[in-house]
C-alpha cells in the first residue's frame, strides 16, 4: 500500500537514492534539502528518473524551515540529515560540537515533536532514525560526531518503548562506511580551525581509511526496503562486516582497561 513517507537531508546519498526509488515504486515521498540549489538539483533528478517527488527546502536550523516541514501529516518520517565534524575532543571547538547537536538531534527532535502527536492521535505511524555504525561504536577523532549518534541512539530506543502502545514503531539505520561522499567531507572539515602547531592532539590522515569505502546502494536497497515495511528488525546496519566490528566493540567495552 503506498505511503506518505518524509525524509530529511534527501539532496544526497541514501537520503536521495532512498526518496527517489520510494517514490519509482509509487510512495508518496515528501524531500527534504538544506538549500534552494539542492531543492533544484533534486528536482531535477526526480524529473530525470521520471519520478513524481515533492521537494521542500529544510535547514534544520531554521525554525520556519521546520514549522512548515512539520506541516505535512506523514505516515512515515525519516530522519535522515547529518552533518560530521572532526577533530579531537579537547580541540574540537564547541561552536562545531553545538552546531553538530542542533542539526544532528535536536532539529530533528523539534520536528518529531511536531509531527509524531497527529501520529498518535490517528494509532499508527513509523518513525526512522538514521543513525551510523559511530551510534554504536567509537571512531577516535569523530567523537562530537559518534556523540550525535550515541544521542540519536538513546532517542530512539525511548521512543520505541514510549510510542508502541499507540501503535507506532520507530526504528534505526546504521550505516558503516559508504562511499556517499559524506565521510570524505567529514574528514575535511576540521581544516578551517586546526593549527598543528597549537593542537593538543595531532590529526591523522583519514585517507587510509577511506580509500576503499563501500557501495551505498546496498545501504539504500536496505532503507527502501525497511522504511515502508510492516515488520522488520528495529537496527537494520550494513554491510555485514560492519555489525561484527560493532559487536565486537560493545564486547572490547566490557573488557578493556580503562
Amino acid at each position: 500500500m503506498p505511503q506518505r513517507i518524509l525524509i530529511t537531508g534527501a539532496s544526497s546519498g541514501f537520503g536521495r537514492g532512498t526518496a527517489l526509488e520510494l517514490a519509482r515504486q509509487g510512495h508518496e515521498v515528501i524531500a527534504t534539502a538544506e538549500t534552494w540549489p539542492q531543492v533544484r538539483s533534486l528536482r531535477a533528478g526526480a524529473h530525470e528518473a521520471g519520478v513524481t517527488l515533492e521537494v521542500i527546502k529544510l535547514n534544520l536550523l531554521d525554525s520556519i524551515d521546520i514549522t512548515h516541514a512539520s506541516s505535512y501529516d506523514v505516515d512515515v518520517l525519516v530522519l535522515n540529515a547529518g552533518v560530521m565534524e572532526g577533530g579531537a575532543v579537547v580541540d574540537i571547538p564547541l561552536q562545531r560540537v553545538r552546531e553538530s547537536f542542533e542539526i544532528n538531534v535536536f532539529g530533528h527532535l523539534q520536528l518529531v515533536q511536531a509531527i509524531v502527536p497527529r501520529m498518535i492521535a490517528r494509532g499508527s505511524g513509523k518513525i526512522v532514525w538514521t543513525s551510523s555504525m559511530g551510534g554504536i561504536l567509537v571512531v577516535p577523532f569523530l567523537g562530537a560526531y559518534c556523540a550525535t549518534k550515541h544521542a540519536i541512539e538513546a532517542i530512539a530506543g525511548s521512543m520505541k518503548a514510549e510510542l508502541e502502545q499507540f501503535g507506532i514503531k520507530v526504528a534505526t539505520v546504521n550505516p558503516g562506511v559508504f562511499g556517499t561522499g559524506f565521510n570524505d567531507t567529514g574528514a575535511e572539515s576540521y581544516v578551517q580551525w586546526y593549527d598543528a602547531e597549537t593542537a593538543h592532539v595531532p590529526m591523522p590522515d583519514f585517507g587510509p581509511s577511506l580509500a576503499e569505502q563501500y557501495n551505498p546502494q546496498e545501504m539504500i536497497d536496505a532503507m527502501v526496503e525497511i522504511i515502508p515495511a510492516e515488520e522488520h528488525l528495529y537496527r537494520t546496519m550494513r554491510p555485514t562486516a560492519t555489525i561484527d566490528a560493532a559487536k565486537a566493540w560493545q564486547h572490547t567495552e566490557w573488557t578493556q582497561n580503562s
